[in-house]
């Protein structure tokens, strides 16, 4: 009797470059549309002015009609989106600037911390007594230290 041979193919799937590159186009715009998609969302959310009906109305619209309600959006509101986008980036960049005077104002836990230092610097002969003065006015005023790491310099 003779041995039955089986032979075992294995598929390839015929994918030639043309194919890749409309693949990967394809891919990029299909990225491209969801994060447009996502700013928008973000617009609409972020618009104080916008009463909640209307951005109700505007994401059934996305969700129904994508493309179209995206293009539409982008023609109908994009002025809009780019002085929203600017406002918020500039109110965050206010905040930071505004926390980062208020932690460099004090270089030691209070007004007490700070007076002591600047004793130490008059001591030493760093700061002279005018100096000592003006910024000893502007501790005990509230104003924030006028203390330095470096050396004064003199008059």
């Amino acid at each position: 009797m003779g041995a039955v041979l089986l032979e075992v193919a294995m598929v390839v799937a015929e994918v030639d470059l043309g194919d890749l590159i409309w693949t990967t186009i394809w891919i990029f715009f299909l990225i491209m549309f969801i994060w447009v998609f996502i700013v928008i969302v973000s617009d609409l959310f972020r618009d104080h002015e916008l009463s909640g009906w209307a951005k109700a109305a505007w994401v059934v619209a996305l969700i129904i009609f994508p493309l179209i309600g995206s293009l539409i959006y982008l023609i109908a509101r994009g002025e809009g989106m780019a002085r929203r986008s600017t406002a918020q980036q500039q109110q965050a960049r206010a905040e930071f600037d505004s926390y980062v005077r208020s932690t460099a104002a004090s270089t030691g836990t209070g007004p007490v911390d700070d007076l002591t230092r600047l004793a130490d610097l008059r001591n030493s002969g760093t700061i002279t007594d005018a100096e000592f003065e003006s910024m000893k006015s502007r501790v005990v005023g509230g104003g924030g230290t006028g203390t330095t790491t470096g050396t004064a310099s003199t008059p």
